[in-house]
């Protein structure tokens, strides 16, 4: 089917409704039974008739597009390879444009383009054109590709940047006291909160991980982390940061007074539907306070073991080594890279009425149902080691330790792995077989950890190309050299590719992450290396341990499906590389 395809002109929109489902039993695609059964399925379940009969597999979608277009004189636009206009996108507002799956297309000198998913709709056309006040062309649309782009084409950066506007309007009429404004009554119309009203709903919308609050020296940056990456919004009314920490301050239960320390808190918050838990850390800098906040979707519930994306082969042997009587596991990556969310689909699997289960955690990130969960809290003493001292005599069958920080944690954790506890916990480390480092500057005795340490899992994040513009990429000389280099001939013939950049993408080529996993089990010869203190002879042996396959080569069996591009795989390589050169 072709993309648009002729001269737009001001549309004058049939007065009354065509009937879709006789003109195609007229032109012979689809039965008269298959329109009965149809219009009964549309009557019990309130679906359009185009979508019961595409869904029930009378007629396919291309063909029902395409006979819709030329039924109505109107063409037929792609809308997943096509360049909005934000500024045109806007002349619809959203609760409309989701109201009647419509979206303005371009500003023309014949009218509006506006798309819809059903142009033959005239209550939509004539509430549209009320809206929009100008000559309207039509085009057909995919329903489908409309829903998928409204959440990237409606973003909230106008509407925040008006709110902080009108904030600081507000703070330059008066001598406003920020902390009164913060505690304002009026707390629904208080413009500082639906500034973070409106922020938590555009990362929400986007799917972000993270919102940095960054005064600088005149400005105020607001950057979202998505897919690892952050996206930045810099406004010039920088004065209104008092106002937002205060009342962020407050959400959280700390002290809206103390300015020159740093303060961690969290609070609760519901954003259409969806249950978030907020994790703030406030830091005082140079030019004001800055504030990170964590978000996590509570809504999503713990994923499964099956969910997490792991390999097939690398999920099996997880499996087994968690479902050990006794034993330690780790789980090593840097910031960001997945682990918690890994351990905790772990603990969701091994989660049962026969097991008392035992988390020392800091912060406890999920709740967890018959799982006694505990809150590290150094302020009062109760770290780490505390907490797993009094755990051992709470007659636990698993342990979980949210990270090894120091020896004293590490030695209780593998002490109790030796005496019949499955101990499950963290390191930051790059890569599995760096974690000998890790554990020998932490000064743990090899002895120890030949005895207890069953298995070392590495993860790390890779980001996915987007399906909607991914295109063929062509090796340069520097990526094929690497290639030759890094692994066999195998793969010369493979082909790769890489995101073009589309509306759905927000421009970067990617969207979502996925994992990508090593495991290294503990067999007797990586024992006798950790029992000799013989690092290097650890790593040497690990590297042709049966089954282990090395994150690079994970990440790179990901770009050669069209998954991930290889310069994610380049990316993660370098990283690993540049760490091993530290550890030699």
């Amino acid at each position: 089917m072709s993309r648009e395809n002729k001269e737009l002109k001001p549309l004058e929109h049939p007065k009354k409704r065509i009937r879709i489902g006789d003109l195609l039993v007229d032109h012979k695609l689809i039965s008269e039974g298959q329109l009965s059964a149809a219009l009964a399925d549309q009557k019990s379940s309130g679906r359009k008739l185009g979508q019961v009969l595409i869904e029930n597999d009378y007629i396919s979608e291309e063909k029902f597009l395409d006979f819709l277009s030329r039924q109505l004189n109107v063409p037929f636009i792609d809308l997943k390879h096509y360049k909005y206009q934000k500024d045109v996108i806007r002349l619809l507002p959203e609760t409309l444009a989701r109201r009647y799956r419509a979206i303005v297309l371009a500003d023309r000198k014949t009218g509006l383009l506006v798309g819809m998913a059903d142009p033959s709709d005239i209550f939509a056309y004539d509430d549209i054109h009320k809206i929009l006040k100008r000559p309207m062309s039509l085009a057909l649309i995919r329903e489908a590709d409309l829903l998928a782009a409204m959440d990237t084409v409606y973003r909230r950066e106008e509407e925040i940047t008006s709110l902080v506007e009108e904030l600081d309007e507000e703070l330059s009429e008066t001598d406003i006291d920020l902390d009164q404004l913060a505690q304002s009554d009026d707390v629904d119309n208080a413009p500082v909160v639906r500034l973070l009203q409106t922020i938590f709903e555009d990362a929400l919308q986007v799917q972000a991980s993270d919102i940095h609050i960054e005064p600088d020296e005149r400005v105020l940056r607001i950057r979202m982390r998505i897919d690892g990456v952050l996206n930045e919004q810099v406004m010039n009314e920088k004065r209104i940061v008092a106002a937002l920490v205060s009342r962020l301050k407050l959400m959280s239960g700390l002290n809206i007074s103390e300015r020159r320390l740093p303060q961690d808190g969290r609070f609760h918050i519901k954003i259409k539907n969806h249950s978030i838990d907020v994790r703030l850390s406030t830091m005082p800098t140079q030019h004001g306070e800055s504030v990170v906040m964590r978000l996590l979707d509570q809504s999503a519930g713990i994923l499964n073991l099956d969910d997490i994306g792991m390999n097939e082969a690398v999920l099996e042997r997880f499996r087994k080594s968690i479902h050990r009587p006794h034993g330690l596991v780790l789980l090593t990556g840097p910031t960001g890279s997945g682990k918690t969310t890994t351990l905790y689909a772990a603990l969701n699997e091994l989660n049962s009425s026969e097991k008392k289960i035992i988390t020392a955690e800091d912060p406890v990130e999920y709740r967890l149902e018959r799982i006694s969960q505990v809150q590290i809290n150094t302020k009062i003493g109760l770290s780490f080691s505390n907490v797993l001292r009094t755990a051992l005599r709470q007659d636990p069958d698993i342990i979980l330790i949210g990270e090894m920080r120091d020896a004293e944690t590490a030695d209780i954790a593998v002490r109790s792995a030796m005496t019949g506890h499955m101990v499950l916990s963290t390191l930051h480390t790059n890569d599995a077989i760096s974690s000998v480092y890790r554990l020998q500057d932490m000064g743990i005795e090899g002895y120890l950890i030949a005895t207890s340490l069953q298995a070392i899992v590495a993860q790390r994040l890779v980001r996915k190309i987007c399906e909607n513009c991914k295109i063929e990429h062509v090796l340069d000389e520097h990526e094929m050299s690497w290639l030759q280099g890094a692994v066999s001939e195998r793969i010369e013939n493979n082909q790769f590719f890489q995101g073009n950049g589309c509306h759905l993408c927000n421009n970067t080529g990617y969207k979502g992450r996925k994992g990508v996993h090593e495991i290294l089990e503990i067999n007797e010869q990586l024992a006798d290396a950790f029992r000799a203190d013989d690092a290097k002879a650890f790593v040497q042996k690990a590297r042709t341990a049966p089954g282990y396959k090395p994150l690079v080569n994970s990440a790179l069996a990901l770009a050669i499906q069209g998954i991930t591009s290889i310069e994610e795989v380049l990316k993660l390589a370098g990283t690993i590389e540049e760490h091993d050169k530290d550890n030699i």
